[in-house]
């Protein structure tokens, strides 16, 4: 895990714009203090999110970086119920449990927005995003990307899934 460490405190300290009110101490002790972060952030990392520090709505966050959606975590649909459902060329699994499986939250729309007014991310692919329920109970599920110099939320079915679209994720600090 040293490693791990010094790689996520390397990122922070590059990338100062994305928490400029926080020090590596303060990120440092919380994870110390939440040891199973640790693992979780590593299985971020191993599936291409590039986790860092996200200061966001008043509270710390690790969230998925990478400049394109996570390789590690493109083709799935959104959700068990999606999956299920899908009688022809079913993907390997879905966000929803790929999530679970990591331990991470899926970014929902405002933070995701919010991330997008940090830096610019998915210029060639696009995110699956946390979906309302009552949303997803009509079939439907919610995905970004940035075109154009402007953030796009669309809209998909639910059970369709693109080797170009996947999943950024995250933890609270």
């Amino acid at each position: 895990m040293k490693a791990l460490l010094e790689l996520l405190q390397k990122r922070f300290n590059q990338n100062m714009h994305r928490h400029a009110n926080t020090n590596w101490q303060t990120v440092e002790d919380k994870l110390h203090a939440h040891k199973n972060h640790l693992d979780v952030l590593q299985k971020m990392e191993d599936t291409g999110g590039e986790p860092d520090v996200l200061e966001y709505d008043g509270k710390l966050y690790f969230v998925d970086f990478s400049k394109e959606s996570p390789k590690g975590r493109r083709s799935y649909c959104y959700d068990e119920k999606a999956l299920y459902d899908r009688k022809k060329f079913k993907p390997e699994s879905s966000v929803e449990k790929v999530a679970k499986d990591i331990g991470i939250k899926v970014v929902d729309e405002a933070m995701y927005i919010f991330m997008q007014t940090v830096e610019d991310l998915d210029l060639k692919t696009s995110s699956w995003l946390k979906t309302p329920n009552n949303f997803r109970k009509l079939g439907g599920a919610l995905n970004g990307e940035k075109r154009y110099q402007r953030t796009f939320i669309f809209h998909n079915g639910a059970d369709s899934y693109y080797g170009s679209r996947g999943f950024r994720g995250y933890i609270q600090l």
